[in-house]
Order: C-alpha cells, then structure tokens, then sequence
C-alpha cells in the first residue's frame, strides 16, 4: 500500500529513472523547455495516474545515473521534512564553502551573496519540480502537498556513514530520536512505494542495509510495523519490543555494512586525511601508504565505479572471520592498489554492526 499522500506522483516519477544506468552516465535532464515537453508529453486517452510523464514508445530517461540513489531520491522527495537535520546539512554546507571562499581569496560581500544560494542537498530537484508540474496537471490533486527535495538517507549511504558516525558529523546528538525516525519512515516508503519491477540489485542492497540500520539501531521501529501488518495470533498479548536479531542474520545487508566501512576508508584516503584513518585503523600506516600512492597517481576516484561491489572482493570460507580486499580505483585503471581487511563476525554481532580491522594497504 502505498503510504505517503505524494507516492502516486513518486511510482509515476521512478518510471523516468533507468535502472540499467551507468554509475558514469551524464544526467539526462532536458536543457530547454521544448526537450522538457517532449519527455514528458501528456497523453490525455490515458487515465493511468502519471502516464502523463512518459512519452508513448520513448525510451528517454533521467536522473543522476545512479538509479539505487536516484530512486531514493524519488522518495525522500515526499517524505516531511526534518528540519533540524536539514538545518544541520546547510550550516555545514556554508561553513564548508565560506572556507573555500576565503582560501580562494573571496571578499566578505561576495562570500555573503554566494552563501544565499546555498542550502541543504536537494538531490534531483530540477528533474521532480518539472515533473511534479505534469503530474499535477491531470492529478490536480497532488497542488494540496509539497513536494520536498532531500538528502538524508542518501547522504548517509553516498559517505558510507553508520548512524553514529552521520550523527556526529552533523552534531545531530540531541535529535537522534527524529534521526531515527525519519530513516525508518524512509525505509518503509521505499519498501511500499517502489514496485518489484523497479528492483535492481544495488537498490535491494540499499534498502536490505536501510533497513538493518534502522533495525540494529532501535529494533522496535520496524518491528512494530512489521506487527501493524502481521498482528500475533493472540491480540490481546502485550506487545513487548523483542532485542535486535543478530546482525548477521540478514546476510546481503550485512555485506552492504561490510562494503560500507571499506569504502569509507577509500573516501578519506582521497581526502588524503591521514588523522581520521589512523583513528579508524590506528595499526596501519596509512601515511606512508598514502604517500606512495600519491606518488604513483594524483587522485583516488570515488565515483560509481569506485563503489561498485567487484572492487570490493569478500572471503566468507571462514566462519569467525571474512576477509576483505578493497580495489582503488586509480585514474590510471591500474587497480593493484588494495585495502586488505578482516571482520569480526563475533565482535559484529556484539556490536551490531560490522566490525571492520584493515591490515594493510599494498600495491601488488
């Protein structure tokens, strides 16, 4: 069922996005008004909600080009907004630009000008404003909601951040409740919302690891949904919040956690910052590492393809302890530098979470 007053709009607005979308493809947004209306022509003889934002035997699509994220997207769009989250997004935002101002030598009214076009994420906000303007025109209807481009589960995915870690980051400590609750109303709009053809691997992933995040961090949320829609067989037993199934239990999310935490640590070696990988894993030396990467490439890429599961080769033969090897993706396409990692399984289930130790960062 779908749970959200604007889900109609989002089913009719993921039809647009193409599921088989490189991670490298160029965003197909229309550039003038007249592309605009050709994508999305209406079609007047269909009563189909949202068949007006498809154009009869066209298979032009849109978006970012990463089809798990964009969908996502799609979603957080209809969701209310949470403000103190977005609020936290922008200052950081700001803040992050008025440094780049200023060490590009930028005068203080012009720093201020600038500031006014900043806010928080808006992923899509272009391509859903348009669409949103066609759908309204034979679902009026939809004009009594607001339609609210975001990034928050996005955001937290695309920096491989745990909730802890996406908490500290934006200083979000005295609201981790509406955190928490506004993952778990993503999670269970994208379940209901996106329909089982849109599915795709790296979108089942998404929502497999959105929904054991939700359930490791506060396993009542999503079970007490799951109980709305499948009650106990005895209605008058008193509904107590079971503790969280083992993290382990939900094997393709827990692989996701797992890919996660490596790729955090490709994101901060191409930040080159050497403090936050030594926190993480302070038996490496990822200075020196570094410093003969750098020797051999001017950059680490950290796109689609840098994330993409084949680079990030899991060992699941020994039952305490898999072992990792994340690939760099180097500009050169040479791939033989590697992360190399264990996991925990026990301290995993301890802790919830996958409990990741690098061992070493070679070239081979």
């Amino acid at each position: 069922a779908l749970n959200q007053p604007l889900s109609p709009f989002a089913l009719a607005a993921i039809s647009l996005l193409d599921p088989d979308a490189s991670a490298l493809a160029t965003p197909s947004v229309p550039t003038n008004s007249a592309e605009s209306h050709e994508l999305r022509s209406p079609e007047p003889e269909s009563s189909e909600p949202g068949a007006n934002l498809r154009t009869s035997g066209s298979t032009t699509t849109a978006g970012t080009g990463h089809y798990a994220l964009d969908v996502v997207s799609v979603i957080e769009a209809t969701l209310d907004d949470p403000r103190a989250i977005l609020s936290q997004q922008e200052f950081r935002a700001r803040g992050e630009a008025v440094a780049a101002m200023k060490r590009d030598g930028l005068e203080y009214d012009e720093r201020m000008a600038l500031l006014e076009e900043i806010t928080h994420p808006k992923p899509l906000a272009e391509l859903l404003a348009q669409s949103f303007a066609v759908f309204a025109s034979s679902q009026p209807w939809v004009l009594d909601f607001e339609l609210s481009p975001k990034s928050v589960v996005r955001d937290m995915y695309e920096r491989a951040m745990s909730f802890g870690e996406f908490v500290s980051f934006y200083q979000l400590a005295r609201s981790e409740g509406l955190v928490l609750r506004y993952l778990s109303d993503a999670y269970r709009a994208v379940r209901q919302t996106v329909p089982a053809e849109a599915h795709t691997d790296d979108l089942l992933d998404l929502i497999e690891w959105l929904g054991e995040l939700v359930r490791q961090v506060d396993s009542s949320l999503v079970d007490e949904w799951s109980a709305l829609i499948d009650p106990a067989a005895d209605p008058e037993a008193p509904v107590v919040p079971p503790a969280p199934p083992s993290v382990l239990t939900n094997r393709r999310a827990f692989t996701v956690l797992v890919r996660n935490e490596l790729f955090r640590r490709v994101q901060l070696a191409a930040l080159q910052d050497d403090d936050a990988l030594a926190e993480l894993d302070p038996g490496v030396d990822w200075s020196a590492a570094m410093d003969r990467y750098y020797d051999e490439h001017d950059e680490i890429l950290t796109g689609g393809p840098a994330r993409s599961p084949q680079l990030c080769v899991i060992d699941t033969t020994d039952a305490d302890t898999w072992r990792v090897e994340q690939i760099i993706d180097d500009p050169a396409g040479d791939h033989d530098w590697r992360i190399r990692a264990e996991v925990d399984l026990a301290a995993s289930v301890e802790e919830g979470t996958a409990v990741v130790r690098v061992t070493e960062v070679v070239r081979l």
